[in-house]
């Protein structure tokens, strides 16, 4: 015969009779709903494990009676989106850009995916809102160096500059300061110049002394009035926007080393559509000529 438990004078419960330190366990079992529904938890994941991929292999997985994949599914609805969209998918491959831009349906699809291939592949040098920073061009204002209007847009995008395709826009200022083109002196008087162009502070001597140094080593690129020429890819220095910024030591620093940045060539890394999604909504941001 058991013996009894004894009874917790405050609570009343039988207790297990365990006791520590003066401490002693009530003898509360769970409740009995609660294990029902833990059970049936058990019961739930191995039917879950039996039905469903669940345990991770060497090499694969368990595949399930049901064999199901998530990957498939989302697989499924990307194929599924695609053919929703294809009429517009064909009529951007179909039609040139002016054309594009003239067909408001096909404007709004285009700059809607235009919008996502930006933020997939350029904000992260451009920014989000295609603002630019310092050696990332601005896409939004009207200062383009190879030409703002949608045909080269769309060429940039696709051969890049400075990058592997045979084709890529290409202009190399040289580097007056590293390979000794020019004493610092000069290099000086020519920042001063610079600066005068776009009526910044400056020093009037030594940029008296600057203008011929830009006649005979800047104005080939720049233009003998420093505007630049987007055929050859050169900035306009008469203006208050700067791609490497526009204080004197920037300017120095950029005649010292010639600077030149790199953008992707996107032709074989994009196709044909999303490069004219990506040109007309680069050229909708308000800076497109």
């Amino acid at each position: 015969m058991s013996t009894p438990k004894p009874i917790d004078k405050i609570s009343g419960v039988e207790t297990t009779g365990h006791e520590w330190d003066g401490i002693t366990e009530l003898n509360k079992p769970l409740p009995q709903w609660w294990l029902w529904v833990l059970y049936a938890c058990i019961v739930w994941a191995i039917g879950y494990w039996i039905v469903y991929p669940a345990w991770p292999g060497i090499h694969c997985y368990t595949r399930g009676l049901w064999g199901y994949s998530q990957r498939q599914t989302v697989n499924d609805s990307i194929v599924a989106a695609h053919a929703a969209q294809g009429k517009f998918y064909d009529a951007v491959a179909k039609s040139d850009l002016a054309t594009i831009q003239k067909t408001p349906d096909l404007l709004t699809f285009t700059n809607a995916g235009g919008r996502i291939a930006f933020a997939t592949n350029c904000a992260s040098c451009h920014g989000r809102g295609a603002q630019g920073g310092i050696g990332y061009p601005n896409l939004s204002d009207d200062d383009w160096l190879w030409g703002g209007k949608l045909d080269d847009i769309a060429k940039t995008l696709t051969i890049g500059i400075r990058g592997p395709n045979p084709d890529t826009r290409t202009s190399q200022m040289p580097r007056f300061g590293l390979d000794k083109l020019l004493e610092p002196t000069q290099i000086n008087a020519a920042a001063e110049y610079v600066l005068s162009l776009s009526n910044s502070s400056h020093d009037a001597e030594a940029a008296g002394r600057g203008k011929q140094l830009f006649a005979d080593n800047c104005a080939a690129c720049h233009g003998s009035d420093g505007k630049g020429k987007q055929d050859v890819g050169s900035p306009n220095l008469t203006d208050a926007i700067w791609l490497y910024g526009g204080r004197k030591e920037d300017i120095v620093r950029s005649i010292e080393t010639g600077r030149g940045g790199v953008m992707p060539t996107w032709g074989g890394r994009l196709d044909p559509v999303t490069i004219k999604m990506l040109a007309v909504y680069v050229h909708s941001l308000g800076g497109g000529q």
